[in-house]
């Protein structure tokens, strides 16, 4: 099967747009359309449906992602493994991480990333820092930075790199907004919260709240923590973000931690990648780079 077909495949199932896909993948349009028809006629299924105006994964694309990123993966260190006297390693690999993330964790990982490893093209994309380890697991990253979990999933290893405190916030200048004043179910009773959808932070402060027996008022759930601190400082309620996020907002000024005792349980973010893909030496200096 042909290597650049198959990185054509993963750069049209990334960016779902021909344009942008041929843009990444260093080839025309018609060359793009041409190898996924013809990677489609090998593999004897259809793996995009497309139109005019939309590109989607079909479910037999679904299921082939994964087997081309590993293919791609290990064509580069077989590569590599061959090349004896290769004096630099070269090629490209996939790191997910939120906004955040790349200004105060990913700054100096890359800074000495790039010193040593010049010829290794990253490929970084940002978004909601809870579906980190979920694009590992299903195969659309090499790495990601993410909050690691008490219990990582099956094939997924993690580097701690920053522990973060969880902090509950505040709008400096509340206003009429009820800002809590203990841990009962009082003292929460008219206070708004806004929270995240899921992820981490969000099962350690619903593990704080149910064990005071606390069913809090949640004014908005949002994706991203940015998101949270944005609506905190316009006064719609109280939030919960990590230390770190605070740190690196640009509306840290408009913003006050809140002194909520006991304090929420604090989390690890750093690497995390499958095991598996720590074979790959590319994907192993980045690794090793977060020493």
């Amino acid at each position: 099967m042909n290597f650049k077909a198959l990185t054509h495949f993963l750069a049209l199932a990334e960016h779902l747009h021909f344009g942008q896909a041929s843009v990444a993948g260093n080839v025309s349009i018609s060359g793009l359309s041409r190898n996924i028809k013809q990677l489609e006629s090998e593999v004897g299924a259809v793996l995009f449906d497309r139109d005019n105006r939309t590109v989607r994964l079909t479910t037999a694309g679904e299921r082939f992602r994964p087997y081309a990123r590993d293919a791609v993966q290990q064509w580069q260190q077989i590569r590599h493994e061959l090349a004896e006297h290769a004096t630099q390693l070269q090629g490209e690999i996939s790191l997910y991480c939120s906004v955040t993330a790349s200004h105060s964790i990913l700054f100096p990982l890359l800074s000495r990333f790039r010193r040593d490893f010049s010829g290794i093209e990253i490929k970084l994309h940002t978004g909601d820092p809870e579906l980190a380890i979920g694009r590992i697991t299903a195969g659309r990253e090499d790495l990601a930075v993410a909050a690691l979990p008490d219990r990582m999933p099956r094939g997924v290893v993690g580097k701690p790199m920053v522990t973060s405190p969880l902090l509950f916030i505040a709008p400096l200048d509340p206003g009429e907004l009820t800002l809590p004043v203990g841990s009962t179910s009082d003292a929460w009773a008219d206070v708004p919260l806004i929270l995240s959808e899921g992820g981490l932070a969000r099962s350690r402060v619903d593990a704080w709240f149910r064990e005071r027996r606390i069913k809090p008022g949640i004014y908005a759930q949002v994706a991203g923590n940015e998101a949270i601190v944005s609506m905190v400082s316009l006064g719609f309620g109280v939030g919960v973000v990590p230390e770190i996020v605070l740190d690196n907002s640009a509306l840290a000024g408009s913003i006050q931690v809140l002194d909520v005792r006991p304090e929420l349980e604090p989390y690890q973010v750093g690497l995390c990648t499958l095991k598996k893909n720590l074979g790959n030496p590319l994907v192993r200096a980045v690794w090793e780079s977060g020493d």
